[in-house]
């Protein structure tokens, strides 16, 4: 590939955040006629049974003519969220509080014998 045919994906200036699993990606390149567009990569991390990782990636390209109508939109709809539902993340708190919608009985039945018995065992008696 010449240098000409590698100008169309030219990265000029890019930005990455971290959000857990996920990484956004910010990224201008320059066209074949060198003007910018931006790209933004959401790219997630999954782990497999094997212990073993991949990576979805999702990419959206955004071009200067839309920039003002992206821009308004994603102004208006982050505004109503945090309007709407604040700022707290709710899954984050629902996570330390999660009960199981099954009843105690139901728990206890599925709780192996080993875990409900426990030996109280000093170092020293080893």
């Amino acid at each position: 590939m010449g240098k000409n045919d590698m100008k169309g994906n030219e990265e000029i200036f890019s930005k990455v955040l971290r959000a857990g699993r996920r990484t956004y990606f910010f990224d201008v390149r320059a066209t074949r006629a060198e003007d910018y567009y931006l790209t933004i990569t959401e790219s997630k991390k999954f782990t497999n049974e094997d212990g073993s990782f991949h990576y979805k990636k999702h990419k959206i390209y955004l071009y200067k003519e839309d920039f003002e109508g992206f821009n308004a939109i994603l102004n208006e709809m982050t505004d109503y969220i945090l309007d709407e539902k604040g700022e707290e993340v709710i899954s984050d708190r629902h996570q330390s509080d999660y009960v199981s919608p099954a009843s105690e009985n139901e728990i206890e039945l599925e709780t192996p014998t080993s875990a409900k018995t426990f030996t109280d065992v000093s170092f020293d008696d080893i």
